[in-house]
């Protein structure tokens, strides 16, 4: 039954035995109460347990049962200190399966949370939810950075993914097409669809540079869906990510907003660097492959000529490329700035007949190995074609 500690006693003789003290009791019955209320029957915990405090000290050992006969002679009895019955047996478990309830609750949130679910169209939304949201965050990109953002067609593992995700982050303004299907087909009630160009002030979507479509005017009148590619619009899609990760995570708030904090610094000094590059090119112009570069022009103070795929997803005709081939012989252009994610066929035609320098940009961080970042692809971006300006 497990070993029971006793107080000294001293009686008239001046003889010391041990004896059982209220303090000892008391220990001795929680013992006896957490080892065997789980494991016996309750008639055997009774009588194993209470069965001492009726003064029946049959289990003691020999030497003690020999102060307790002695003791006999001069003590008061007492009724029991505790009487245990099985109202209140009931009642010390109950307590103690209240009290390791309690202590899971107590866990910290921090600790206790999972990562919130989310899926975001292009990796741009990953890398920036990733920024923001840190450990408090688990990010799938549906496309990986080689695709088509225009033409892509998801794959069976991108609805088990939307239908398991809280938050949905997407570009809007007619990028990503085929999102509202997928979004429809998962029909995840707890989802939330988070557009990230609301408040970005758009240009128009014909590869050249004109003034500003004012925020809200977008979709329907032609707004350039590529506003990522310039930095202050980067900002402003950030701010929406960190919005909502705060609704839907409010207990890490400082956390996403210190981290938002730290990331538009970062951005601004890369975005700072970059613009004292530029600033020293005596030829700002190129041809571009589609219209994905009106933003990083404007930025960045250069001159997109023209464009060979007018439209996304169809082929130029045979006399737009001839009218490119007129214009970049007779106007000296010498840089064609083509992207990894579209065919390199045309560009490279135009550079057999013309001369000009081909360089291979990307619209996708990880679409080019060392731009898995928004900001190593920015980076990449600007000095690749600095680079090419310059050397011509």
């Amino acid at each position: 039954m497990g070993c029971v500690r006793y107080a000294n006693r001293t009686h008239g003789d001046g003889q010391g035995d041990e004896w059982p003290g209220p303090i000892e009791r008391l220990h001795d019955t929680a013992s006896l109460v957490l080892r065997w209320v789980g494991s016996r029957p309750y008639d055997q915990v009774y009588d194993q347990v209470a069965a001492p405090y009726r003064h029946s000290y049959s289990s003691l050992d020999r030497y003690a049962q020999d102060g307790v006969d002695r003791a006999k002679t001069w003590m008061v009895p007492s009724p029991p200190m505790f009487p245990l019955t099985y109202k209140r047996m009931l009642g010390i478990r109950l307590s103690l399966l209240v009290l390791a309830i309690c202590s899971v609750v107590s866990i910290s949130a921090t600790d206790a949370r999972e990562p919130i679910p989310i899926v975001v169209t292009i990796p741009v939304l990953k890398d920036l939810t990733e920024q923001v949201g840190g450990p408090f965050v688990e990010v799938k990109s549906l496309l990986s950075g080689y695709e088509n953002e225009h033409t892509y067609s998801p794959k069976p593992s991108d609805l088990v993914a939307v239908r398991k995700a809280q938050l949905l982050f997407e570009v809007g303004l007619g990028l990503e097409v085929w999102v509202t299907a997928l979004v429809k087909n998962a029909g995840s009630a707890r989802l939330r669809v988070i557009t990230t160009s609301q408040g970005v002030e758009l240009l128009p979507d014909d590869g050249e540079i004109h003034e500003e479509i004012h925020p809200g005017t977008h979709g329907a009148t032609g707004g350039n869906p590529h506003i990522w590619l310039d930095p202050v619009n980067v900002g402003i899609m950030l701010r929406h990510i960190t919005r909502a990760l705060i609704e839907s995570d409010p207990v890490h708030a400082a956390d996403f907003q210190a981290n938002q904090e730290a990331y538009l610094q970062r951005l601004a000094q890369v975005q700072q660097e970059l613009m004292t590059r530029t600033q020293r090119l005596s030829d700002r112009r190129f041809i571009a492959h589609h219209p994905a570069w009106p933003y990083l022009a404007k930025r960045f103070n250069l001159q997109i000529v023209d464009t060979i795929h007018t439209q996304s997803g169809t082929e130029p005709s045979a006399l737009h490329l001839q009218h490119l081939i007129a214009k970049i012989t007779r106007q000296h252009i010498r840089v064609i700035a083509s992207e990894i994610q579209l065919s390199q066929r045309l560009p490279e035609l135009l550079s057999r007949d013309t001369k000009a320098r081909v360089v291979v940009l990307t619209t996708m961080p990880g679409g080019i190995p060392g731009t898995e970042s928004y900001l190593d692809m920015l980076r990449y971006n600007v000095l690749q074609l600095v680079g090419a300006l310059e050397s011509t």
